[in-house]
């Protein structure tokens, strides 16, 4: 079981109540273990962090990105929290919101092929 910090859990919930349009979309498609049997958890506390989804028997965290994301600023900080769920023997997967809207059917295929 990876550890996090306990300070994350009440935004973590905060997050799932407040989902962006491209999360509440790719999560219609994941859960329930839709995706080859295989339970994902979203806004979920993974250390120092809190990703968009988890899926701990695939060891796979899938994030999506919105416009903030892609400023030098946003670039940096994602590369930090990917090294950090790599070190933690994480996959993780970037996706943005375009992507979600226009090629979900890619998307899944892509997150399918790594399970």
């Amino acid at each position: 079981m990876l550890l996090y910090d306990n300070r994350l859990k009440e935004y973590s919930q905060q997050l799932r109540k407040n989902m962006t349009d491209a999360e509440k979309a790719l999560w219609l498609k994941i859960r329930g273990k839709q995706l080859k049997g295989h339970q994902f958890y979203r806004q979920k506390p993974l250390g120092n962090f809190i990703v968009d989804f988890y899926c701990p028997k695939g060891n796979l965290v899938i994030e999506l990105d919105g416009g903030q994301h892609y400023s030098d600023e946003g670039k940096a900080k994602d590369n930090q929290r990917d090294n950090y769920l790599k070190n933690l023997g994480l996959r993780v997967l970037r996706f943005s919101d375009r992507e979600v809207f226009e090629n979900m059917r890619g998307v899944l295929e892509k997150i399918w092929s790594v399970l």
